[in-house]
């Protein structure tokens, strides 16, 4: 059984004007696109972490080191 949830979110005027407008050209409502958006952002996340997961026995390197090395070797 799909169940919906109820929530409440508050949105900068001039972003809930464009949702609005979008979804009415869509022919969509703004649950939808919202839920759309959600969606999307949280598969890219699943991405991202599947990523972290694979890349976790590499070695890193921390910024300072990196950039000192650039320097060094006449990179900047």
């Amino acid at each position: 059984m799909n169940t919906t949830k109820r929530a409440t979110v508050y949105l900068d005027p001039d972003v809930h004007r464009a949702l609005r407008l979008k979804a009415a050209a869509a022919d969509r409502s703004i649950s939808d696109m919202v839920n759309a958006a959600l969606k999307q952002a949280l598969a890219e996340d699943a991405i991202d972490l599947e990523t972290f997961q694979k890349r976790r026995g590499e070695s890193s390197i921390d910024f300072e080191t990196f950039v000192k090395a650039l320097h060094r070797r006449g990179k900047l």
